[in-house]
C-alpha cells in the first residue's frame, strides 16, 4: 500500500481508502453486520489505513459499525475520516437548505444541508461516540448549506482543532470559488469530490487550484457505485430500494460496456479486475490525493486494497486513455 500526505497537513492517508457509505445500508439495499465489520477489519489488515464515512450513512449506523470495527486496534495506525452537515432527525428546527428525501416512499425522512456553528459543535460529539474515539482526524462539511456563512462554518472548525477534537478540516463538494472563501478563514486540508473516469469535471478548474494551494482530492465514487466493475452488464440484480436503479441513467450503457470491454485486456494481463484497474488508474490521475472504494465483505475489500500494488506502464495508460475517448 502506498500512503500519501493529505495537503499541508501531517495526515498520512492509504491511497485507497475505505469508503463506507454503502454499509450505512440506507439507499444501498440494505447490509450485513458481520460483512461489514468483515470489511473494514480485512481492508486494515490489507494496508488501508484509513476509512472514510459520515453521519448521513445508515443515520449513523455507519459510523457505529466502523467505532464497533476498531475497537481494541491502535487507534494511532487508523485514521478517521467523516463529514458533518447533513441533518435527518429534525434538530435543525427547518433550518438550512433542503437536500432531498430519504428513507422510503412510504417513509420519507427529509435531509437538509445544515452547517451552523452550534450544528457543527452537536454532530462532531455525537460522531466521537458513535466512533469510540476522542479525536477525529479528519472532519470534512459534507454539502455546502448556503443559509450558513462559511466564515461561520470555517470558524467553528477552527475552534474544533484548537480543542483536540480534529487534527484537520475538509469539505466536500467545494467549487474553485468556495475554495477561495474558506481559505480567508482557515487552511483547509482537502475536498472530497465525485471523479471517475466516466465524470472528470474537477480537471479543468478545482485540480489545477488544488494542486496550486496544495489542498488534497479525496475522489469519492471512482467506481461510479460499481457501474465500472463491470458486473451490472453481466448478472447483478439490484434491488429495489437501491438508489443506483435511478444512478445508473445517467451514463450510455452501451459506451460503457465498450470501454470496459477495450480496457479489460489489460486488467487481465496483470490478473486483476476491472475495479482494480480503474482505482489504480483514478490514483495516478494529477492532484488526487486518495481513492474511496467501499467494500460490503472482506473479499471486496481485498481487492480494493491489492488495486493500490498495481503498476501501470507509459503504454497502458495511454492505451486506457485512447478508449476514454470513446466516451466522449
Amino acid at each position: 500500500m502506498e500512503y500519501r500526505k493529505l495537503g499541508k497537513t501531517d495526515l498520512s492517508l492509504s491511497a485507497i481508502t475505505y469508503g463506507a457509505f454503502a454499509i450505512g445500508g440506507t439507499m444501498w439495499g440494505g447490509n450485513e453486520k458481520k460483512d461489514s465489520i468483515a470489511a473494514i477489519h480485512a481492508s486494515l489488515d490489507h494496508g488501508v489505513s484509513s476509512l472514510d464515512t459520515a453521519p448521513f450513512y445508515g443515520f449513523g449506523r455507519s459510523e457505529e459499525l466502523i467505532g464497533e470495527a476498531i475497537k481494541g486496534k491502535d487507534r494511532t495506525k487508523i485514521q478517521l475520516l467523516t463529514k458533518f452537515g447533513l441533518v435527518w432527525d429534525g434538530s435543525n428546527n427547518g433550518k438550512g437548505d433542503f437536500f432531498f428525501d430519504a428513507g422510503t416512499q412510504e417513509n420519507p425522512v427529509p435531509v437538509y444541508k445544515y452547517a451552523s456553528k452550534a450544528n457543527l459543535i452537536k454532530e462532531v460529539e455525537e460522531s466521537l461516540k458513535r466512533l469510540g474515539t476522542d479525536y477525529i482526524d479528519l472532519l470534512q462539511l459534507h454539502w455546502p448549506d448556503h443559509t450558513t456563512s462559511i466564515q461561520e462554518t470555517m470558524e467553528a472548525l477552527e475552534t474544533l482543532i484548537s480543542a483536540g477534537k480534529i487534527r484537520a478540516a475538509g469539505v466536500s463538494n467545494y467549487t474553485v470559488e468556495q475554495l477561495k472563501e474558506a481559505g480567508q478563514t482557515i487552511g483547509l486540508a482537502s475536498d472530497q469530490v465525485s471523479y471517475s473516469m466516466l465524470n472528470r469535471s474537477i480537471e479543468q478548474d478545482l485540480v489545477p487550484f488544488t494542486l496550486e494551494q496544495q489542498i488534497g482530492i479525496i475522489a469519492y465514487s471512482p467506481l461510479e457505485r460499481g457501474l465500472l466493475t463491470g458486473k451490472y452488464f453481466k448478472d447483478a440484480i439490484l434491488k429495489s430500494d437501491d438508489h443506483r436503479n435511478g444512478y445508473f441513467g445517467q451514463f450510455n450503457p452501451e459506451k460503457v460496456k465498450q470501454f470496459l470491454a477495450g480496457i479489460e485486456p489489460v486488467a487481465e494481463s496483470k490478473n486483476a479486475s476491472l475495479a482494480q484497474l480503474v482505482l489504480k488508474w483514478t490514483s495516478l490521475q494529477p492532484g488526487i490525493t486518495v481513492v474511496l472504494a467501499g467494500a460490503r465483505n472482506a473479499d471486496q475489500a481485498i481487492s480494493n486494497a491489492r488495486a493500490a500494488d498495481l503498476t501501470l506502464t507509459v503504454e497502458e495508460l495511454n492505451h486506457i486513455d485512447e478508449k476514454l475517448q470513446g466516451l466522449n
